[in-house]
Parts: C-alpha cells; structure tokens; sequence
C-alpha cells in the first residue's frame, strides 16, 4: 500500500523530460462506440481502489460509453505517465501532485478518493513512554526515505512541544514488524492497511494523527488527470468521474459488498479476505465522506496549506531542478470542475 517515495526519488528535470515529444492523450474511440480510457494504479488493487472496481463490475463505465482500462502499477509512476500524456487518469496523492505540479509537469488532481488524512504517526501499543510526538526526540524513525517525511516529523513533534531530533533508518520490512521488532520506536504506516494488518498480526500501534498537532490535512489518495486530457476531453472526463463517483459513493454506503466486488476481480492479490473487509470498513466510516458528508471534493485552502509546508521545507523544485522563491498557487493544482453535481 506504500507507493510515496517513487516520485519523490524522480529529478524534476527527468520528470519534465518524460513529456518531450509525446502525443496526444491515450483515449480513443473504440469500434463500438465506446471511448477507451486508460486509468493507471498507484500500486496493486487495494482498498483505495474500491470504487473503480465498483463501477467497472456493476457496468457503470461501460453505461457511460466509456471501456475503462486499468493500467497495472509498474516502474513508471503514475504522475510520470500523466504528465507525459500516457495514461488518461491515474491514483496519486497530494505530495505527488504538488512536488510534479510544481516542477511544471502537466498533471492536476481531479478527484480526492479520501477526505481524512490516511497516514499517522504509530508506535507500539504497550510504548507507555510514548503518550505524544514530544516524546519522539531521541528515538529512531523507521521511514520510506521521501524528502517530506523529515520535515513533516519535526514539525508535528515541534508542536507538539518537542524539539523535533530524531533518527532515521529506512525500512525494509512492514512499519509494525520493525516497532515490534525494536529497530525503531516508530514509523508512519496508513491506519486503513497496515495499521490493520498489524492488530490482526497481534501486534497492535498506538497512533498520533498528524492533524492533532497542527499538520495540515492531506488528501492521501486522489485521482488526477492532465490540464491537456481534461481540455481535449471534458464530457469523457466529466462521464468517467461520474461513473467513478457512483462506485465510491456505493463503497461508502456498502462496505462489505464493495469489498466483495473488489476482491472479486483481483483474487491473486487480495488473499487476506479479513483484512480488506476491515480496511474497507474504516474507510466507509471515516475516509471517504469528508466533514460535511461530501466526497471526491477538495478544496483551494487544503492544497495551498500543503504547498506552504512543501515550499517552507524547500522541498520544491521547478523544471530545472533549481529550488522555488516562492511558495506556488496551489489552486492550480486541483479541479472540481469535471465532478457530476453535488448530491
């Protein structure tokens, strides 16, 4: 489930370099009359796509003239695949989209598949000398190796009323097995999977949310297209999210039977029938639907919160590499406009 230090890893200038050249969007009309669209996973099927195999099974793709086609995750990140105009759609996640976006590469989120921030701060269950982020100073992080991840633990330890010095190992092996296995004190898994995995393992976390200490909320999984996709195509763009929209509302509304649909269509992969279900569950209970009950909506001040941190951090390059002088407009980044109206 852990797809977040790839496009980190990916120099702006080859991010950038991918896209020279290229053609048009992949999308083109089938002889049935059906528009083919390519959508390009993060990783493989796991509970943050539910909602595309929703509508793909229950035929609500194929109702809006549309004969999706699922791009398996491979060594190309999907953000590298949008920009480059190689796929239609792909899953990504804020950090993704913003590190890209910002280097000048063509990719805008057009959909947030989850409205709660879906990573924590965890810690072994029984750590009673751990009680909040404070107490994180001197302990060792076991982290993915991403650029944000540093900065993101010191401020949220800072606020926490810390000092923010840590140490870090990169992990090669699940956060819970490395807690327990007492080669660091704590790590940052997401609570929907691995944090599951770990109490149905026997090995609980006791988590921190990076919310309660002042970290601005992330939209973890999120749909995003390219501006060139998006102005070619708006009624293919505007269909497929509605049919995308149909089976996330449904996952919401029916987590078991989504879950069934799910693992229906990816057995080989989804063998641990338990853990989908729950994962499923708590993410119907508290992802999918924000605050005031919506879903796939995102908002300016969301975005703009996230970029301040990433400029701040100096995370932020533009197309040659070089760091930005100035935090960007993230209201560049996001779309609302290709949603099906509020409901």
């Amino acid at each position: 489930m852990h797809r977040r230090t790839l496009l980190s890893a990916i120099a702006a200038t080859s991010l950038l370099a991918v896209t020279t050249g290229c053609q048009a969007d992949s999308s083109a009309a089938a002889k049935d009359g059906t528009t083919t669209v390519t959508l390009a996973l993060d990783w493989t099927p796991n509970t943050n796509h539910t909602g595309i195999y929703v509508a793909q099974a229950k035929g609500w793709f194929k109702d809006a003239g549309i004969d999706l086609r699922i791009v398996p995750y491979g060594s190309t990140a999907p953000e590298t695949l949008l920009a480059a105009h190689k796929a239609d759609f792909g899953i990504s996640y804020q950090e993704g989209v913003t590190t890209a976006r910002a280097a000048g590469a063509d990719i805008t989120s057009v959909y947030a598949v989850t409205q709660k921030t879906n990573v924590t701060i965890a810690v072994r269950a029984g750590r009673d000398d751990i009680s909040s982020p404070k107490d994180l100073d001197g302990r060792t992080y076991a982290g993915f190796g991403a650029p944000y991840e540093k900065p993101l633990l010191q401020k949220v330890i800072q606020n926490a009323g810390g000092e923010g010095d840590f140490k870090q190992v990169t992990l090669n092996t699940s956060a819970y097995a490395a807690l327990y296995a007492d080669k660091a004190d704590f790590a940052m898994p997401m609570p929907t999977w691995e944090g599951l995995e770990a109490e149905l393992s026997g090995k609980p976390l006791k988590n921190f949310q990076l919310s309660d200490y002042g970290f601005p909320a992330i939209y973890s999984t999120l749909v995003a297209s390219s501006d060139q996709f998006l102005k070619k195509s708006p009624a293919v763009a505007k269909k497929f999210l509605a049919a995308l929209d149909k089976g996330y509302r449904y996952a919401a509304d029916h987590p078991d039977q989504a879950a069934d649909l799910l693992i229906a269509q990816n057995k080989s992969v989804l063998t641990n029938t338990e853990l989908v279900k729950k994962s499923e569950r708590l993410l119907a209970k508290e992802y999918y639907k924000g605050a005031d009950g919506g879903i796939g909506t995102q908002s300016a001040e969301r975005w703009q919160a996230f970029a301040d941190f990433e400029y701040q951090a100096g995370l932020l390059v533009d197309g040659d590499g070089k760091k930005l002088t100035k935090a960007p407009d993230a209201s560049e980044f996001f779309t609302n406009d290709y949603l099906p109206a509020a409901k």
